[in-house]
């Protein structure tokens, strides 16, 4: 019995020597062109395995070596057998028009579209197969064929869309695409994203964006009770950034949908996160006259407050009128839904503004005493309330107090992002009040913290005790760099200078020259005095191109061109000059994704000039 066993595993190992073999050859002599050689290799392993791939091979043997009759033989032989695979048919048909035989292709083509049934599956096999082989004009018939027998059963948008972008008729595939929609709303998303794919929203010069945006306007008008074309159209302006013209369709696209404030309120969202305050600032209005009925009032209301605030801590150019007439937006809404759990957010938000920007610094820390006493608060809502009292103690220099609470915030969550953002913001005090190694104690453990903006910042702050802390004259310098950072900390600009240019003065060569320069730039540009920021910034490049801060620099004079001055091509070469001169920065990341994106959009705007 195991004497059988041998030769039976001996006799399969034969097998799978020799085909392998046989396969191997067949490759090597095909490779090599020695058609008449691979053909017999070829003919031996389709008899054991008729397969797709060694058909093809020995059809095209066939035809290398001349032998037409064997190969018309063998391929109708194949569509004998194979009546629902078309491929074979088509490809009979291609080996007669390769021999001038058009004729004889003509009708087998022909046959094929003819015997189409109503079937969904055959007339998008036929398509394809037609398209496979670059035979677009009948892949067409095929579809107008096939539209005749579905009907409505089934839709061939998708497949007239392909073919109409295949031959540049972006009109028509267009409207193929928007009959998809027609046929059934489920397939709005892929529509979307298919248009989204296809059309270059940023290039203002798009035909194909105008064309979808006449077809929509047409078909709105045409059915203004569809809802489904307001909404492209909206979605159209939304990716143009177009947000103005998007307002309009949504308040129209809410009252009919009778969804009384959610189509608004979602939009200012959008408005906001693409840092359109304006148009968001009417989209939260415009919810607010529904009235108090809507269950998006309140959301609206608390929305409208934080546009404020956010184009107040962003924009930093406003004065102390308009900042006091934010402060009492705030207050209204206060005083009518009063102070508690669904207006923590409110509390918080107008704490902020006092403090660090409308000169209330007191009224803050009496709003935020209040909001410790709210009944109900979560532990992380109560955690968020303390943060913001350390902030502002922080502020007015009560920075033990702030420790404390910041410890408190730590010691509760210990294992958690605010926890993390605690433990920072403490260490930091240490750091301002010159204790040094402590604070560097702190900084290691977070330098591993899951939160990556605290790592970076714990990173950051335990180099520069690392690189400038040591000897006495670098302690005295150190100690009065950390003080003059917390100078800046609390608003008190002249004053921070006044140390900064008494440690140039008495150090003329210390480490911490260009560390001067960038905060003396930072604290420019929490004021808005842009061009004051770049003197700064060149200046570190002009001395210390080769220090560690130097693609800060690069990064932030970057980033006031491209943002602030609205200069991309001065912002485009500070950004170069990160990717080639500055490899293993930390900000190529986010270096390379501004660089295409601006280089794009001169591409874009170079297309409409021309």
């Amino acid at each position: 019995m195991k004497y059988i066993i041998f030769l039976w595993v001996v006799f399969l190992s034969n097998c799978s020597f020799s085909q392998t073999t046989d396969q191997q050859l067949a490759q090597y002599y095909y490779s090599s062109e020695e058609y008449d050689k691979a053909l017999g290799y070829y003919n031996k392993l389709y008899k054991k395995a008729a397969t797709k791939f060694n058909f093809d091979r020995v059809l095209d043997c066939l035809i290398q070596t001349g032998d037409d009759k064997s190969a018309e033989k063998m391929l109708k032989k194949a569509v004998g057998k194979n009546r629902a695979n078309k491929e074979y048919s088509i490809a009979l048909g291609t080996f007669y028009e390769a021999r001038n035989e058009g004729e004889k292709a003509a009708k087998i083509y022909k046959r094929l579209i003819d015997e189409l049934q109503p079937s969904s599956g055959q007339v998008v096999g036929l398509y394809n197969a037609f398209k496979a082989k670059g035979k677009s004009d009948l892949s067409f018939k095929t579809l107008e064929q096939g539209r005749k027998l579905l009907k409505k059963g089934y839709p061939l948008n998708f497949q007239y869309a392909e073919y109409y972008g295949s031959i540049g008729d972006t009109k028509k595939m267009i409207n193929e695409y928007l009959g998809m929609i027609d046929y059934h709303r489920a397939h709005m998303a892929n529509v979307k994203r298919i248009l989204g794919a296809q059309i270059d929203f940023t290039n203002e010069a798009s035909e194909a964006y105008d064309l979808l945006r006449e077809a929509l306007i047409e078909r709105t008008q045409k059915n203004p009770g569809d809802l489904n074309y307001s909404e492209m159209l909206t979605w159209l302006f939304i990716q143009r950034k177009n947000f103005s013209a998007a307002l309009v369709h949504i308040k129209a696209l809410d009252k009919r949908s009778l969804e009384n404030g959610r189509q608004l309120y979602r939009f200012g969202s959008v408005c906001v996160e693409n840092n359109d305050f304006r148009t968001a600032r009417r989209a939260y209005k415009s919810v607010l006259t529904l009235g108090v009925e809507s269950p998006y009032f309140l959301k609206s209301q608390n929305a409208l407050l934080n546009v404020n605030f956010l184009e107040v801590t962003s924009n930093r150019n406003f004065n102390q009128v308009e900042l006091n007439e934010i402060v009492e937006e705030y207050r209204d809404v206060l005083s009518i839904y009063g102070k508690g759990k669904t207006t923590l957010a409110v509390m918080l938000e107008l704490a902020h503004i006092q403090a660090f920007y409308a000169n209330q610094g007191r009224e803050a820390l009496a709003l935020l005493n209040e909001a410790l006493l709210i009944r109900g608060l979560r532990p992380k809502e109560l955690a968020e309330v303390k943060m913001k009292l350390s902030d502002i103690h922080v502020l007015h220099g009560d920075v033990w107090e702030a420790s404390l609470l910041y410890m408190q915030v730590d010691a509760d969550f210990k294992f958690e992002p605010i926890g993390h953002e605690a433990k920072f913001k403490n260490a930091r005090i240490f750091y301002y009040d010159g204790e040094f190694e402590f604070a560097q104690s702190q900084l290691d453990v977070l330098k591993q913290s899951t939160t990556k903006l605290i790592a970076n910042d714990a990173l950051k702050l335990s180099l520069l005790i690392l690189d400038n802390y040591g000897l006495d004259s670098n302690y005295i310098a150190m100690s009065l760099f950390a003080h003059a950072d917390l100078l800046i900390e609390q608003h008190r600009y002249d004053e921070a200078f006044q140390l900064f240019d008494s440690i140039v003065k008495e150090y003329p060569a210390h480490s911490l020259g260009d560390e001067i320069l960038l905060k003396k730039s930072h604290s420019y540009q929490l004021r808005g005095q842009w061009n004051k920021a770049i003197s700064s910034l060149e200046e570190l490049m002009k001395y210390y191109p080769d220090d560690i801060l130097a693609d800060d620099a690069l990064f932030q004079l970057g980033n006031i061109y491209e943002n602030h001055l609205m200069n991309n091509e001065v912002a485009l070469e500070y950004y170069r000059r990160i990717l080639f001169d500055y490899k293993g920065s930390l900000y190529s990341t986010e270096s390379r994704k501004r660089f295409q994106a601006i280089r794009s959009l001169e591409k874009n705007q170079s297309t409409e000039v021309n």
